[in-house]
């Protein structure tokens, strides 16, 4: 178990589930173990070192796949790494207030559980991928449609969250016979 990883994510449209599937890669690149799964899809943490939870942002705050998730395993996740990424358009402008008004979004879920590491990003927003009604509220929003994730910076936190995980897990383990 020490150096297995669950990214697990909640997506509507896509963006989520591939950022989510990134950072997998990333993470196995350093060598962890890692599954990647939707978190409805998921029924127990048992047998993971670390969780990464993801979610777009719907509205204002985290889907209620990832929220749900993080309540159903709130115990399991506090005693295992933990770290959550969000998606969101406000952050296609990366700005300090931008950044503030997402972690803002993010504070129900954190009264849950608080991570032991946070990253936001910028999402894509493609029309074609949204069911009427939320097509509409998006193109009144004047919400621009486009790919605005960084690759980089997804990949470079990745990397930072292998390196967290494999420190924690290096000396948890230091103690035992080998």
């Amino acid at each position: 178990m020490r150096d297995k990883v669950l990214v697990t994510y909640a997506s509507k449209s896509g963006s989520t589930a591939e950022v989510a599937d990134a950072i997998g890669k990333r993470l196995a690149d350093t060598g962890l173990t890692v599954d990647v799964r939707r978190a409805k899809n998921v029924r127990s943490v048992d047998g993971y070192a670390a969780v990464i939870v993801g979610s777009a942002i719907r509205a204002g705050r985290w889907l209620s796949e990832a929220s749900g998730f993080v309540k159903t395993h709130r115990e399991a996740l506090a005693a295992r790494k933990t770290a959550f990424f969000t998606l969101c358009m406000t952050l296609q402008q990366d700005t300090p207030e931008h950044r503030e008004t997402v972690a803002a979004y993010l504070k129900p879920v954190r009264e849950i559980l608080e991570p032991d590491r946070i990253e936001f990003f910028a999402g894509k927003m493609d029309y074609r991928k949204l069911a009427l009604a939320p097509r509409l509220i998006v193109k009144g929003m004047k919400v621009p449609e486009g790919d605005f994730r960084n690759w980089d910076a997804i990949s470079s936190w990745a990397r930072g969250v292998a390196d967290q995980i494999r420190e924690s897990t290096t000396a948890s383990g230091a103690g035992e016979a080998g």
